[in-house]
């Protein structure tokens, strides 16, 4: 057993949009339970310098609706290190933080791991990452934002597409998930999707497009993830190139990870946060928080790092048979 009089919170990894929702829940949880609240900035790196201070409810003020973190988030690579993290532990000590609660994703919640089983410490994650990856929850805070994103950038391209009659691609973020790709492609009337979890073949790629034109579509549109399986839409357009096409490629880049966090993302991180509060003083630890058919779930650590989050393969039928 133990007792949490101060609950330290931290941001990792690559923003989210979201974020700040989250921080704002689990600070006035905790203060409505009568707790302090720790904010540690700059991620792992700051709790290796000591960047800590305490956050009052007026700290988390007008912060839902704004994207990015208040807290920053920053790459430690001396957090990796056994002799790093027996620094960090000893900060936690001195700044005399019982719990910790960290919002990021599969690298934030690996390192929130070692750290908790190190040292006996408790620690409880809130997944926040724009692709979706982390296994254990329908949805990670900053993917609908994202998703979103990526379907009004689309939008706007599929207009000179049209009015041109041209092939694009447009590469968007996800890393080894095709979450992004395959759900934008849908969300958008895309011709198809390049996600790292199915091989596409030059044959098959050159006939979902030639199906395009054949169709008397005045443009195609192919949805590419970033990742190396894929070859991005760099790779996928040299492909294409040596087929006869002449493809326009687009990659949204970083536009996808910014903005005000929509609706959903707001509630998510609402929910989730306070969750995360609630589960440290249930006394667990080492958990992702997650929300699986609408209900608030705790993920072992190990399995939201290490078990695969699978694509639902029907959504590539239903993207086939919408556009023919």
């Amino acid at each position: 057993m133990y007792c949490v009089k101060t609950i330290g919170v931290l941001t990792s990894g690559g923003d989210a949009p979201g974020m700040n929702a989250a921080i704002r829940a689990v600070v006035r949880t905790a203060l409505f339970n009568g707790i302090q609240v720790k904010g540690i900035y700059r991620g792992y790196h700051g709790l290796m310098t000591g960047e800590i201070r305490v956050l009052q409810s007026e700290d988390v003020s007008n912060i839902i609706q704004r994207g990015g973190t208040i807290l920053k988030t920053a790459r430690s690579l001396e957090f990796r290190t056994e002799e790093g993290r027996k620094h960090a532990f000893e900060t936690l000590q001195k700044e005399n933080i019982d719990a910790l609660v960290v919002l990021g994703g599969d690298g934030t919640f690996s390192g929130a791991r070692q750290l908790g089983q190190e040292f006996n410490y408790p620690i409880v994650g809130v997944p926040c990452t724009i692709d979706n990856d982390l296994y254990g929850t329908d949805l990670t805070i900053g993917y609908d934002t994202a998703l979103n994103v990526i379907m009004e950038c689309v939008d706007r391209i599929k207009d000179t597409a049209g009015s041109h009659e041209r092939l694009f691609l447009v590469e968007v973020m996800g890393r080894d998930a095709g979450f992004l790709a395959l759900n934008g492609a849908i969300a958008t009337g895309s011709e198809a999707a390049i996600v790292p979890e199915i091989a596409t073949s030059e044959e098959q790629l050159e006939g979902l497009i030639e199906n395009g034109f054949r169709k008397r579509k005045r443009s195609s549109l192919v949805l590419v993830s970033e990742s190396e399986a894929t070859g991005g839409a760099m790779g996928v357009a040299e492909r294409l190139k040596r087929k006869g096409y002449d493809p326009h490629v687009t990659i949204l880049g970083h536009i996808q990870r910014g903005g005000s966090p929509t609706a959903t993302d707001r509630i998510l991180a609402s929910r989730i946060g306070v969750a995360a509060v609630d589960a440290l003083l249930q006394e667990q630890r080492s958990i992702m928080v997650g929300v699986m058919n609408n209900k608030i779930v705790h993920v072992p650590f190990s399995e939201a790092i290490k078990d695969e989050k699978a694509l639902d393969r029907r959504l590539f039928d239903v993207l086939g048979v919408l556009s023919l």
